[in-house]
């Protein structure tokens, strides 16, 4: 087992020593067992922490106080003002503690504390008062149609939730999952990466000072062939929401399947960012490297192929090429710093191998490609683009989840929509220009969940969000979470007496 090397006497905040599982309102000791994986820290290559993985007996125990709360406790009988009430309180104590918790994810994650602090913590708390207001307004159906009865039909909560998370935006994307699962009296066990335990950890203790009945939400934690496994094969456990790759997503799909356990699946994504001779070029170019850098280009949405009109493709490209090279990488901790270091030492290695794999396709590196040379150690990668030779290659086709953009060129735009849709996946798409026709004509022809207009990553909570294809199963919208996360209920009843067989008579 790795020795910790970080210095927690230089901590802004206080760090674990071990992460352990969170159940029934209570952090687990650490104890002597079990297995034991090394935390690091991305920005040092430090092992700042370890963590204790869940066993089946472990989960087993969280899984339980799920369903004891859910099946017995308070939070599914509550009316839905005290359970707003208490979700207000929970977004309320996150926002006091954002600093610290923004501390935990930038250490952990490598996503720069500025971007945590100023998006990330504020999506974090939006999300527990979003969902507390849908739970608010969610009405039932009545029909009447059918003489001389009422059919009532009414929403219930589903019951114990499976949430398993990412690495590349833990507290943004997993407190999505426990505020929409719990705003409709549902209770979960939530299952962080194994790669970013530490900011998590200290959410769900948050959650867990408010006045949220104990059991309501559970944290384990560990690998996702060990605990993720035991938690998504667990009997207690009704409905799984999983963020992530599609081979796991795929493998979950199949495991929940056979117990015919309803699933949400937020998969990959190759998105193509189509620049049209009609842009407005400079808010394009702005577009397009957020779309591709932020996050540390670790964001399943990214805007990761760039299809260019041939117009003004050289004048693009090199303007991107020149900005790239001037964006600051290094300490996520600093201000000044744009992009981070990727997430983990064997992801920095595999995004750095599509240079190889770009170059043996007959494409070519414009920019970047090579580990960053202006810190001492950490996960750090220049950004970096290539031009590719056709979208057959793999660098057109495979998500690579990092900083690396990727090329190409098109005549007209049936030709750009063709090249978006020829992908395995279908979760976001971009559309630059100022010409309506043809920002129309991309909006019905492209195959994807959500298409941007003259904009980067922007998510509005109201509306769907989810993919075609290889990107996913389902959406996370109000409606569609409220659909997810509770079952329909019909209640006929005659308004007058009938007729009826008299069997037996």
């Amino acid at each position: 087992m790795n020795a910790i090397t970080f210095d927690r006497s230089r901590a802004k905040f206080p760090v674990v020593e071990v992460a352990t599982s969170h159940i029934n309102g209570v952090t687990l000791s650490a104890g002597n067992g079990g297995e034991r994986l090394p935390v690091f820290s991305p920005a040092s290559e430090d092992v700042i922490a370890h963590l204790k993985e869940a066993d089946k007996a472990e989960v087993d125990a969280a899984v339980r106080a799920a369903r004891e709360a859910f099946d017995k406790g308070p939070w599914p009988r509550m009316s839905t003002d005290e359970r707003k009430r208490i979700m207000l309180q929970i977004k309320q104590k996150l926002i006091e503690h954002g600093d610290e918790i923004a501390y935990l994810e930038t250490l952990n994650a490598g996503l720069t504390n500025t971007y945590v602090r100023g998006f990330h913590v504020n999506r974090m708390g939006q999300n527990f008062e979003f969902f507390a207001e849908v739970a608010s307004q969610a009405s039932g159906d009545a029909y009447l149609q059918t003489k001389p009865y009422l059919s009532v039909v009414t929403r219930e909560p589903i019951g114990v939730g499976a949430l398993i998370g990412p690495w590349n935006a833990p507290i943004a994307l997993c407190s999505m999952k426990i505020a929409s699962c719990i705003a409709f009296g549902n209770t979960c066990v939530l299952k962080p990466s194994e790669f970013t335990p530490l900011s998590l950890l200290r959410v769900v203790e948050i959650i867990n000072s408010t006045d949220i009945p104990k059991g309501v939400v559970n944290l384990v934690n560990g690998r996702g062939q060990v605990t993720g496994d035991a938690l998504i094969s667990h009997p207690g456990v009704d409905v799984v929401s999983f963020t992530g790759g599609t081979t796991t997503g795929r493998a979950i799909a199949s495991k929940a399947g056979q117990n015919l356990k309803p699933v949400a699946l937020e998969l990959g994504g190759k998105s193509a960012n189509i620049i049209a001779n009609s842009a407005n070029l400079e808010r394009a170019l702005d577009g397009a490297l957020l779309g591709i850098y932020s996050n540390n280009g670790q964001q399943c949405l990214a805007g990761s192929r760039i299809l260019v009109q041939s117009k003004i493709a050289d004048e693009f490209i090199a303007k991107f090429i020149e900005r790239s090279k001037r964006i600051v990488v290094g300490d996520p901790m600093d201000p000044k710093t744009q992009i981070g270091p990727v997430c983990y030492e064997g992801h920095m290695k595999r995004v750095l191998s599509y240079v190889d794999v770009a170059k043996s396709e007959g494409g070519e590196l414009l920019t970047g490609g090579k580990r960053y040379a202006g810190q001492p150690k950490g996960y750090y990668i220049e950004p970096t683009a290539v031009i590719a030779k056709s979208n057959t290659t793999r660098v057109c086709q495979e998500e690579i989840f990092g900083p690396f953009a990727t090329f190409l060129k098109f005549d007209e735009i049936d030709e750009a929509i063709s090249i978006a849709n020829a992908s395995d996946f279908g979760l976001v798409g971009y559309i630059w220009s100022e010409h309506l026709p043809t920002v129309m004509k991309v909006s019905q022809s492209v195959r994807a969940g959500t298409i941007w207009v003259n904009t980067p990553l922007t998510r509005e909570l109201r509306a769907p969000f989810g993919g075609y294809k290889d990107s996913g199963i389902g959406r996370d919208s109000a409606q569609d979470c409220l659909m997810f996360f509770t079952e329909a209920k019909t209640t006929t009843i005659p308004l007058q007496d009938f007729p009826m067989a008299k069997w037996g008579a």
